[in-house]
Parts: C-alpha cells; sequence; structure tokens
C-alpha cells in the first residue's frame, strides 16, 4: 500500500515501521475452498509487473508471460488516484475515485489489457486498495476533484470510521499492537473506511465486480490487516465469479506483526508470506545451506500462502533483497521457482535512485515499459527466470528430493525425477558430484537458455556451476536432442517428426514460424523459430524432429522483413508425441480450444495447371480473399480435398474456385453454401462443382 509519502507528510519512522506498520495487501476472497490457489498446479507463478501501464502489460502478456508459461499477472491499482505535480510512485494508493480512468490508461485500454492477456493464457489479478481513500486533496488523474478528504464521490463522511470508533485524538494509528487501532482508525492519515456497513461493503463489491465483469480474475487485497476478517469474508460474499464462472482468486496483504495474525486471514484467501521472503534474504546474504531448513523456519504454510523474493515496499525499506543486490536478487527468484512450496511471484518494475520516485512518466501518466532502456527492471524476461518459469511448471507436483549440502553456498536438489536444481551463492564456479534423481540422458540447461548441457549416468551428474548462478534441467520435454553424447541410456537420441500445418495469410516479406517450449523448437527463443514453408500458401508448412513420449507447449509466430515478431494472439498451444508422427494442423488466432476441423470434399474436373480452392466468409478461410484461399489436394481426383481449422460452433458460408497457372480465378456458379459448426470435430462436406 502507500508507504511513503512528502517530506513530514505522513512519512513513517523506523520505529513504526518495526512495529508493523507495514500493513501490505492482501486479497478478497471467496468461500474458503475456491479462494485458494492449487499451488502444485502448473502455470501458477505470477509475474508482478508493478506499475507497468495497460499497454505493456498487455504487450508482455502477449511476448512474454505467455509463451513463457506465467499463469498470472499482478498489477497495479486500476482506479483514479491522487495526482501531484512530485509524481510520486504511492499516489496510486490514494484513491479519487473507482472509475477505471487512470495514470495507467483509460478504462478501454484496461479492458483490452485484460482480453489480451487472456489471449495468451495469462490471468489478471488487480491490487485492490478498499481500505482507504486518499488522505490529500486535490485532483486526480480523471479529473475528479477533492476538497475534504471525508467528502469523496463513493462516500460521505459517515462511511469513515470516527472518534466513535478509533480511540486516539487524531485518528491515526499510535499503537501497532493495538487491534482496536489498527482495523479501526487511520493508516498513515489515510481516512479509515467504515467496513462493517454493509452499504461500504456493497460499494466495495461493486467496484471489484465491475472489474470482474471485465474479466479480471482475482485480487491482492492492499492493507488487508487493516480489515477485520469478518468484513473482508463479508465483501466477498457479494462477488461475482469469473467470467470464467470460477470465484475470484484472492491473495492478502497481512504484514506480519503482533496483531492481528497472518493465519487469522486464511478463511478470506491466501496471504503473501513476508517470512518466506526475509528468509531468502538471510539465507542469501548469509549461508544458503540454510535454505535446507527453510519449511521448519516460521514461513507460512503453502496451501495458504503466495511466495515473494520483494515487493514495491520492502526493495525500498531494505526489509527484502532487490534487483541493487545483482545475482543474489536473481539467485533468490530461480531457487523460489525451483522449490515446491507456495504460489511464487517474479517482481519487474523501474530502476530508482529515491525510494519516492515515481514510474517513468509524462505528466504523471505512466509511459510505455522499455526494457532495454536501463530505466526499468524487466526480471520477468531474464533468460534464467524464464527457463526456470518452464521448469517450475514441468515439475508440477513433484516433491522435493536429493537435497545436497555442497558447501555453505553451493547447494542442489531434484523434484522426484521430474527435474534437478544447483544453485552457487559464491564468488567462483563450483564443480561437484550430485544425485539428480533424474534417468540417464543429457539434458539441456535451463538457465543459459540450453546453451551448455548436462549428462547424466547412473542417476549422477558431475555439474560445474558458476558463480551466482545456478544449473537447472528437468526430463523430456528439455532432453538434448541434437548435437548429444550417447549415454547408452534414455531418450536423448529418440526422436519422431511433428509436422506443422499453419493456415496464416500475410503480406509480402512476411514469414511464418513456429517456436516453442523444447530445444528442437527453439526453447521459446524467437531467433531459433523454426521457418515454415510457403509452398501450400497460406498453409505455411513444416516438420520438426522432436523427442518421443514427450508433452511440449508451442506457438506460431511471422516475422516481417527488418525481423519484427508478431505472435499469434490465442494460448499457448500444446503436443504430446508418442512414438508415431504426429500432425499438428493449426489456424493463425483460433486457440486449441476454440477450434474444431471441416474436411472440405468437392467433386470437380479441371485442365492440366488448374487447381481447386475454397473460401469463405470467416478469417480461416480467407474472408472472401481468393488470393487467401485454401488450396484443395487432387490425391483422390476428380475429388479435391482438405482438412481446414475453422471455430466451433460457428455458422459461415463458402464456395469453391479454380486457379489456372496464370492465377486466373473461375468462381463456381449458383448462390454460397453455408455450413455451421458445432462443439465436436470431425465434420466433412461433400459437394459437386456447379
Amino acid at each position: 500500500m502507500n508507504r511513503h509519502h512528502p517530506p513530514g507528510v505522513f512519512r513513517r519512522t523506523a520505529t513504526a515501521v518495526a512495529a508493523g506498520t507495514l500493513a501490505l495487501a492482501g486479497a478478497v476472497a471467496l468461500p474458503a475452498a475456491d479462494a485458494h490457489a492449487d499451488t502444485t498446479a502448473k502455470g501458477d507463478v505470477i509475474a508482478n509487473l508493478w506499475e507497468w501501464n495497460w499497454d505493456s502489460v498487455a504487450s508482455e502478456c502477449t511476448q512474454v508471460l505467455g509463451p513463457a508459461g506465467y499463469g498470472a499477472v499482478q498489477v497495479a491499482p486500476p482506479a483514479e488516484s491522487l495526482k501531484q505535480s512530485s509524481y510520486y510512485w504511492w499516489d496510486v494508493y490514494q484513491p479519487y475515485s473507482y472509475d477505471l480512468n487512470s495514470r495507467f490508461g483509460t478504462a478501454a485500454k484496461f479492458a483490452s489489457m485484460v482480453s489480451t492477456c487472456h489471449k495468451a493464457g495469462v490471468k489478471v489479478y488487480t491490487d485492490a486498495v478498499i481500505n482507504h481513500t486518499a488522505a490529500q486533496t486535490g485532483t486526480g488523474y480523471n479529473g475528479t476533484t477533492i476538497s475534504s478528504k471525508y467528502d469523496t464521490r463513493e462516500w460521505d463522511r459517515a462511511d469513515y470510521h470516527d472518534s466513535s470508533d478509533c480511540p486516539t485524538s487524531d485518528l491515526t494509528i499510535q499503537d501497532y499492537a493495538n487491534l482496536t487501532q489498527v482495523q479501526n482508525c487511520e493508516l498513515l492519515g489515510l481516512p479509515d473506511l467504515r467496513t462493517g456497513s454493509d452499504h461500504v461493503r456493497t460499494g466495495i463489491a461493486d467496484y471489484l465486480n465491475s472489474q470482474l465483469a471485465l474479466g479480471v480474475d482475482g485480487f491482492r487485497v492492499d492493507a488487508a490487516k487493516h480489515i477485520p476478517e469478518a468484513d473482508l469474508a463479508a465483501i466477498e460474499s457479494k462477488l461475482t465469479n469469473t467470467t470464467s464462472g470460477t470465484a475470484p482468486y484472492v491473495f492478502q496483504e497481512v504484514y506480519p506483526g503482533s496483531t492481528p495474525q497472518p493465519a487469522d486471514y486464511y478463511a478470506s484467501g491466501d496471504v503473501l508470506d513476508f517470512t518466506y521472503a526475509s528468509k531468502l534474504k538471510s539465507a542469501f546474504q548469509g549461508n544458503v545451506s540454510d535454505l535446507a531448513s527453510i519449511e521448519s523456519s516460521g514461513i507460512l504454510p503453502a496451501a495458504n500462502s503466495v511466495s515473494f523474493v520483494t515487493n514495491h515496499d520492502t526493495e525500498r525499506n531494505g526489509l527484502h533483497l532487490s534487483y541493487k543486490d545483482g545475482d543474489t536478487y536473481k539467485l533468490a527468484n530461480l531457487f523460489q521457482l525451483a522449490y515446491k512450496w507456495s504460489t511464487p511471484t517474479v517482481y519487474a518494475s523501474w530502476e530508482w535512485t529515491q525510494s519516492d520516485q515515481a514510474p517513468p512518466n509524462s505528466s504523471g501518466f505512466v509511459t510505455n515499459t522499455d526494457c532495454a532502456s536501463g530505466s526499468w527492471y524487466c526480471l520477468d524476461r531474464d533468460t534464467a527466470v524464464v527457463g526456470m518459469v518452464a521448469w517450475h511448471n514441468a515439475a508440477d507436483k513433484a516433491a522435493v528430493s536429493n537435497w545436497q549440502t555442497k558447501s555453505s553456498t553451493v547447494i542442489g536438489f531434484g523434484r522426484s525425477g521430474a527435474g534437478f536444481f544447483a544453485l552457487n551463492n559464491g564468488s567462483s564456479s563450483a564443480t561437484y558430484t550430485f544425485t539428480t534423481g533424474m534417468a540417464d540422458g543429457t539434458y539441456a540447461n535451463v538457465i543459459d537458455g540450453g546453451a551448455s548441457k548436462v549428462t547424466v549416468s547412473g542417476g549422477n551428474a558431475s555439474i560445474t556451476v558458476p558463480a551466482k548462478s545456478a544449473v537447472a534441467f528437468y526430463n523430456a520435454s528439455y532432453t538434448c536432442t541434437v548435437g548429444c553424447e550417447d549415454t547408452g541410456g534414455g531418450s536423448s537420441g529418440s526422436t519422431v517428426e511433428a509436422t506443422f500445418n499453419e493456415y496464416a495469410p500475410t503480406t509480402s516479406g512476411t514469414s511464418v514460424y513456429v517456436v516453442g517450449s523444447i530445444p528442437a523448437l527453439g526453447g521459446w527463443d524467437t531467433s531459433k523459430a523454426i521457418p515454415l514453408s510457403s509452398s501450400g500458401y497460406p498453409v505455411w508448412s513444416g516438420e520438426v524432429s522432436v523427442p518421443i513420449n514427450t508433452s511440449f507447449t508451442f506457438k506460431y509466430l511471422k516475422k516481417d522483413g527488418s525481423g519484427n515478431v508478431t505472435w499469434e494472439s490465442n494460448a499457448n498451444r500444446s503436443a504430446t508425441t508418442t512414438s508415431s508422427a504426429v500432425s499438428l494442423n493449426n489456424s493463425w488466432n483460433v486457440a486449441d480450444t476454440d477450434a474444431t476441423d471441416v474436411t472440405f470434399h468437392e467433386t470437380a474436373t479441371t485442365d492440366w495447371g488448374t487447381n481447386v480452392y475454397v473460401v469463405g466468409s470467416i478469417a480461416s478461410l480467407g474472408s472472401w480473399n481468393t488470393s487467401d484461399a485454401i488450396p484443395l489436394s487432387s490425391e483422390s481426383y476428380p475429388t479435391w480435398s482438405k482438412l481446414v481449422i475453422v471455430p466451433k460452433s460457428t455458422a459461415f458460408t463458402y464456395k469453391y474456385v479454380k486457379k489456372d497457372g496464370s492465377g486466373n480465378v473461375t468462381w463456381e456458379s449458383g448462390t454460397n453454401r453455408s455450413f455451421t459448426t458445432g462443439s465436436s470435430s470431425g465434420y466433412s462436406t461433400s459437394d459437386t462443382w456447379k
């Protein structure tokens, strides 16, 4: 929440911090059974893109988070907030109204961001500032004016706690060990909403429901410690389901202190684990061997918590590690992703020289994130972190095993045969033989994007771990398949052909590629994406040797003559190989979950050099553009056939055309044909040229 203020105004002291003033955010939970994340599930990693604007979040979802396998993105408070000429970061924790036009973009851009992230397979969690409103009067980012801090657009004075609720003379919290003060008095002078009032509860729920209606999937509840758990539960009971039909996911900011305790909020949602982050800082600034006992060190239960290495408050007050700690900070994040515990978060924000410093902006409005400028620290897209997100997802439910402490700076552990991870927090490289628990074979190291390899023989591996770095590898989907040694075992030499067919109209000079989670498909590195052939344009095709008995994810992209990359907008596609060749048929921007297939059969005689095509009213059939019509196969001449990927439950019209060797087009006569797909698959037509 809003922790930092202009000199002399609401400024916290070191004593206040120690007393537990950091009332960090939590989340609005629903029924207890639905409010907690499945911490063993794939795709649970949260990217905390703190105070990125909506355009930049949308772009990151499409280009980085979705392809890398992140499960969700956490974004800044979306409401209109205090705007002042000094432009501090904490202005967003002083809400001026519940309007969604903010310093991060318009309400329309916010809605577009949510939709774009969903298409990339990424959920969206917003920061919910619902304990209080703004302490400072003035004008907000959408033009709302406040002349009295207790007289705002949504609330009247009766909607805030007053002297009948708070025993202190100035209504501010003076004793952080006093539960009444913590929950009924003003945190740093911020007007404290009377959340025990049903009118206030309904107003807060309406604000959150307006976001759920746009597709938001959950909330981080700011300053949850300062709201009674019963009040949060009552607010949550008024929330609607998400657009996907599930209860919103809630995680809450409850800073540890004498009262209340994090456990007091488990019924309302998960809780951010500050102790976990503190233990990581202690270990990585001391002995990482201490991590062997992290589970018994006082951290919160995995089933009730969300872990993090740092956040916007603690990176500034020195409580936790930050980007200023360099490779040590990154290494702590890699450990968090490797160790099986609670839902992990990866924090990415801007670099700063003063703790109150705002993100890069224009008149307060946050400008686009530029990860190459040196103004932003985009940890979420770091090669090692991206590799470990894939590693984390592949390890899935596998338990920690084969823990080995080689020294005070070098540790290693496996995940019951699903993967192995070793880190070196020392200042020089270290070589040790580790018991990996992995099948024999040669594996790619995800930390360097597969540039180095590890060979496992007899379950053991001699690994050189670079200084302040790690080595990590996992089975099947990241097993080395090209240029590997024959270790006499494993699956490193067993591959099968996968044929990728993608319907994708393009402009001149633009080509289509496939890229994916395994080395054979570039390991999500667009510079290593596999080019597809345009010989069957607009269907682009190519064969790739991939490992047998392997599950992987993939996606198509376009590159123009300048090397600019455009990803298709749907979520990652997935496939699983056996020992037989596989053919993958897809259509640009049509998600696998939304797709079905229609095999078009057209009986038509032709002259030599003339071919038959199908074209229609939907994008998958060229949108009536004969240049993008789909060529049919003459293998069973005079019947021309082709399987085409189209959307489920969709009505469309279509027609056949002939093209001769010069490209001249002849349409069949008569009215347009029509077809409607259902929710199953395997549809076909039986048509005759007319």
